[in-house]
């Protein structure tokens, strides 16, 4: 039943992928496939493809990502070769008995709890509807934030089995897929730098969001998927038996502190600080080893290396000095925005259930005045497909900060853009083609429009942009181009429709202009104002949506794995120090951040909490190599 409902699921989504539904079809059976004759393929797969697969920018999508049909396609796999008793697993009374009591039960209360608060959720935002399209203060963002956790219980079965066939085979395959996924994090944040602000261009107020395109809408994607992952690189290093991998590693770790640096997050700084300070406890209080003298040479190279990095960028780096000028500023403003975060628990239910999965950005939006939604988009049906930007319903000084966005090819040419508009009252619509990879323009050519009084009838307007000439850059690092749409007046909307991009030499850069396949293509986002979307704070986030009773078993989950990493069989596991500080540095990231609203960095913290515990169990044995490998 697993199987099928997750194939279901899996190539549904495939089929209505909104650029490649054939291909993505494809790419979900081969990936099945593969799970299938490789058995522990995924434990690899799955945090090594992770970084890559979200293409929300180009599909439009919200609720659903391409990494929704990987994890689908492993269970589906999975499951069906357990149905099939392919590889069933061998699991004794016995071995069921030893193993730890605090793992089952908690794995069924975040399961059990996860299902209430979705309900709570999808109660919570009214008429239940699905669409992948669908925003933050809809039914579909409990499902988008619910996820995570469910994909981390489903998958443990799977876990569970391949460290009873080789716990240490197992955890090497998950610990290169971490590497892997890290070194396509570093060499996207290094090739956005090269594009954007300039590899060594560091007073520029940029920072950078590689692949994590949920950071549309701010939050701290990379700040936690680093904390958890750096470590790793470390866990590289340490492992490497030649010195070719060594280098590769040592490669690796330089990327990795470039990336964590340029991200100019305090948050960043103090958790690779907090899992460096855990990593050197745990690794030196083991028996020391005894390398081979290129080991202890190469080594210390490698920290001048990284020392001399560090310096460098913190050296010429006046954006970092006035960031780190502001931090006081900032905490009490962060301190403010918690305390409206805990407003929205009113009554004993809420403080004890939360008030649902998904809900608190518009909980939070709505309850809190000075703090609204900058925008929103939705799609309108009449006389013909439309598309419906409002601005803030108040406060003018966040009009223009929420714009609808399509990647568009970059040309040396003028733009211009036609469109038809509606207004239901006077109105102020910005248009720009940009230099841009997510949050920060580098060169644009502009144009603003007031449209005037209220008419039921379309107006069609033909506007040209003025401007530099953009530039695609180094064929080496590509730029990409961004179509915007921004409302610059509060308490208005504007309907669109016929939108035509076009230069001299093209007569149309848009794709889905007549919103025909709905919002296909379009992906809205916010610039410089998030505050709505996340509560920056990962244990208010699980106190504020699922209550005293979630809190409780996130903090239980948590000291277990780390109990569990530190004390008894799962201590004397080579990866188990860095496991652990990868769990310590996303949990001093919380403090400052939020982590749920992210699915897919969300995933990785519960999974590799979940194999934190699993791989403490008794049955698990660490030298037992199946045939079948």
């Amino acid at each position: 039943m697993l199987a099928c409902a997750a194939a279901a699921i899996g190539i549904g989504i495939a089929a209505h992928h909104p650029l490649w539904p054939a291909a993505a079809t494809a790419a979900w059976l081969l990936c099945a496939g593969a799970t299938l004759r490789w058995p522990r393929l995924w434990l690899a797969l799955l945090p090594a493809s992770l970084p890559a697969m979200n293409l929300s920018p180009w599909t439009g999508w919200l609720a659903l990502e391409e990494f929704d049909l990987v994890v689908t396609a492993v269970l589906a796999a999975g499951y069906g070769a357990f149905a099939l008793a392919r590889f069933a697993p061998q699991d004794s009374p016995a071995s069921r008995s030893r193993r730890t009591a605090v793992g089952s039960w908690l794995t069924w209360l975040l399961a059990l709890l996860s299902l209430h608060g979705l309900w709570r959720g999808l109660s919570g935002a009214g008429a239940w509807s699905f669409d992948g399209f669908q925003g933050y203060a809809d039914a579909s963002n409990s499902v988008r934030v619910c996820k995570s956790l469910l994909y981390a219980l489903l998958l443990l079965p799977l876990l569970r089995q391949q460290l009873r066939d080789s716990r240490a085979t197992a955890l090497g395959y998950i610990s290169m897929g971490m590497c892997t996924g890290l070194a396509i994090v570093t060499l996207a944040t290094t090739w956005e730098r090269v594009a954007y602000p300039g590899l060594w261009n560091f007073s520029q107020p940029y920072r950078t969001t590689a692949l994590f395109w949920e950071m549309h809408v701010g939050g701290a994607a990379i700040d936690a998927y680093l904390a958890l992952a750096c470590p790793f690189a470390a866990w590289a290093l340490w492992s490497a038996p030649t010195p070719r991998r060594w280098a590769a590693a040592a490669l690796l770790a330089l990327l990795a502190e470039y990336a964590c640096l340029t991200t100019f997050s305090r948050g960043v700084y103090l958790a690779a600080a907090a899992s460096m300070c855990v990593l050197l406890v745990l690794v030196h209080s083991t028996p020391p080893p005894h390398p081979p003298r290129w080991r202890a040479r190469a080594s210390a190279l490698l920290g001048v290396a990284l020392l001399v990095e560090g310096v460098a960028i913190i050296g010429l780096s006046s954006f970092l000095a006035d960031r780190m000028a502001a931090t006081l500023r900032d905490f009490d403003s962060r301190i403010a925005h918690w305390q409206h975060g805990l407003d929205l628990l009113h009554s004993a239910d809420d403080w004890l259930l939360g008030r649902g999965l998904g809900r608190l950005p518009a909980l939070y939006a709505a309850a809190v005045a000075e703090h609204p939604f900058s925008g929103d988009v939705r799609l309108g049906a009449g006389d013909r497909r439309f598309v419906r930007i409002a601005g803030p319903e108040h406060r003018a000084e966040l009009a223009g900060l929420y714009a609808l966005t399509q990647r568009v090819a970059l040309t040396a040419g003028a733009y211009s853009v036609d469109f038809d508009v509606r207004v239901d009252r006077p109105a102020a619509v910005a248009f720009s083609v940009c230099e841009m990879h997510l949050l920060y323009e580098r060169h644009c050519q502009t144009a603003s429009v007031r449209v005037g009084a209220p008419d039921a009838q379309w107006q069609h307007v033909t506007l040209p942009l003025a401007g530099p000439a953009l530039s695609r850059g180094a064929w080496f690092a590509p730029r990409m181009g961004v179509f915007s749409i921004a409302l610059e007046t509060s308490g208005a909307a504007v309907a669109l429709a016929g939108l035509a991009l076009h230069t001299a030499d093209h007569a149309q850069w848009l794709q889905n202009a007549d919103f025909s396949q709905g919002l296909t293509r379009w992906f809205p986002a916010a610039r410089q104002y998030f505050l709505p979307w996340h509560i920056d704070n990962l244990y208010l986030e699980w106190l504020i949506e699922r209550g005293l009773l979630g809190l409780a078993a996130l903090l239980v989950l948590m000291v277990a794995a780390l109990r569990s990493l530190l004390s008894g069989r799962a201590s004397r596991v080579d990866v188990a120090p860095f496991l652990a500080a990868s769990l310590s540095g996303a949990l001093v990231v919380g403090l400052v951040s939020s982590i749920m609203d992210v699915p897919r960095v969300a995933f990785v913290l519960l999974f590799l909490s979940l194999l934190s515990l699993q791989i403490a169990a008794d049955d698990a044995t660490p030298d037992r190599v199946p045939a079948s490998a």
